[in-house]
C-alpha cells in the first residue's frame, strides 16, 4: 500500500506547483500519523523526499527514514 513520494513524477526537479502543500509532506504527514518510528522505503528518492519531509515536520530525532536495506542488514546482526 505504499505511494508515491513525488520524486518519481520529477517533483524534487522542477519549480512547486501551486496547491495547498508539497507531495512529499503529505506523504510524510500520512506516515507520521501511524506513530512510527522508523519509515521504510524502497526508493533512493523516497528516502530522500520522506526524510526531507520528517526534517521539515522536526521529528528527525523521534523517525528514521531507512531503505528496505538497511532494515535487512540490521536484522542480519
Amino acid at each position: 500500500k505504499g505511494l508515491c513520494c513525488g520524486a518519481g513524477g520529477a517533483q524534487m526537479f522542477k519549480e512547486e506547483e501551486r496547491g495547498i502543500k508539497r507531495i512529499n509532506i503529505e506523504r510524510t504527514e500520512e506516515a507520521l500519523s501511524m506513530g512510527p518510528s522508523i519509515i521504510a522505503a524502497a526508493c533512493p528518492f523516497c528516502n530522500t523526499m520522506l526524510t526531507d519531509g520528517v526534517k521539515t515536520k522536526e521529528k528527525e530525532d523521534e523517525v528514521q527514514v531507512l531503505d528496505i536495506a538497511e532494515l535487512i542488514a540490521a536484522s542480519l546482526q
